[in-house]
């Protein structure tokens, strides 16, 4: 008589619809108390026994991983539901990174059988198309979701941890305005509706997601003059355009003083903005906002990219070659010029220290620090220095 097999160790059917023997153990139940099951299907009676041996094996040593679970499936997961606090336009960023270079090359793998070989050659070809900061992006994209697949219980290991980044396209690089390219944006900038933003985002180096969100009540345009010390015309720079308000880092928390051409500027756009608050009528928004539409709205990236380049044609540039936050570069290239030290800079930028300033803004900083050479030739000039002479 044939031996009964004890609870749990599963049980061989044969399934008349595909003509296949079904090996099915259970793997666990649900919250709700539903039978988790695996299953396998063999030709014959003897490959399913087999099948089902090496699921009570791998049951055995904790191994839960979801055969059928795909790559596709583990990327959709983590954007759905491992991006909390994260903003509408980041998770859309991601979602189109996803979609367009992972889920179209790799989502059809089942994720149990993907190799460091199968990302290693997916890596390669993304290299012809992509930057190295994209593959960056995307890798770690993989990387997170098959991190929280693997948490799951839906995989063994997170084969992307074995591969390497290789070096992808040259990225569009940095660039900023040189003083007389800089004189001649803000002459062209004079008249238009982006004089104040353009005058105050190149002469204090605020980033362009502080600007849009700088309100009329985090602006002082007199100061405290009469203070001890005094306090000069200022900007509370505490908030940004993403999600929840928040600054970028702690450091970026800051009160910049404003220069006295931005002064000016603010104070001019403060009449034009009641002005077209008057002409808008019931169609005005109040939101406090500075830089606002012509009912009060809040700006988006496309409104003032469009209107930054109106601005650039103007004044005889390549318009298309450039972007708002090129201006927030070209605050540190004419500050460096100017022979600022790097630790001023830094500050001023809400940078958390000068590193983070030396790596983002490296092509806009002066390549050589003078300050050593200078020193040491006040200190051993003499004599002998002045024969050289």
């Amino acid at each position: 008589m044939t031996k009964r097999r004890s609870r749990g160790d599963g049980g061989l059917f044969w399934e008349e619809s595909r003509q296949r023997w079904r090996a099915e153990i259970t793997i666990g139940y649900s919250p709700s108390g539903k039978r988790r099951t695996r299953r396998s299907y063999a030709k014959t009676k003897t490959e399913a026994q087999s099948k089902l041996r090496d699921m009570r094996r791998e049951l055995e040593e904790g191994v839960t991983e979801d055969r059928r679970y795909t790559v596709a499936q583990a990327v959709q997961d983590f954007l759905k539901y491992g991006l909390p606090r994260r903003s509408i336009g980041t998770v859309d960023k991601l979602t189109t990174l996803a979609n367009k270079h992972i889920i179209a090359d790799l989502g059809a793998r089942k994720l149990r059988e993907l190799s460091p070989e199968d990302v290693d050659q997916w890596l390669a070809g993304k290299a012809e198309v992509l930057s190295t900061r994209s593959l960056r992006e995307v890798l770690s994209l993989l990387r997170r979701s098959i991190a929280r697949a693997q948490k799951r219980e839906k995989v063994r290991r997170n084969v992307v941890l074995l591969c390497e980044i290789p070096e992808g396209r040259p990225g569009r690089p940095s660039k900023s305005l040189t003083l007389a390219q800089a004189e001649a944006v803000l002459r062209a900038a004079e008249g238009t509706p982006m004089r104040a933003y353009i005058v105050v985002s190149l002469l204090t180096g605020a980033r362009t997601e502080e600007m849009r969100a700088l309100a009329w009540s985090h602006v002082d345009l007199v100061g405290k003059p009469d203070a001890d010390p005094p306090v000069p015309p200022h900007m509370m720079v505490w908030r940004s355009v993403r999600e929840h308000g928040d600054t970028k880092t702690k450091k970026s928390r800051r009160s910049l003083a404003l220069p006295q051409r931005c002064v000016e500027a603010l104070r001019a756009h403060q009449g034009k903005q009641a002005y077209l608050r008057r002409l808008a009528g019931d169609r005005w928004k109040e939101t406090g906002l500075v830089f606002s539409s012509a009912v009060g709205t809040e700006l988006d990236a496309a409104n003032v990219r469009r209107a930054f380049r109106k601005v650039l044609d103007k004044a005889g540039l390549v318009a298309k070659d450039w972007t708002p936050r090129e201006l927030r570069h070209s605050f540190v290239s004419l500050l460096s010029d100017s022979g600022m030290p790097i630790e001023q800079i830094s500050r001023l930028m809400g940078h958390n220290g000068t590193a983070v300033t030396e790596l983002v803004y490296r092509h806009q900083l002066r390549p050589v620090v003078e300050h050593g050479a200078e020193a040491m030739d006040r200190i051993f000039a003499g004599p002998e220095g002045d024969r050289a002479a």
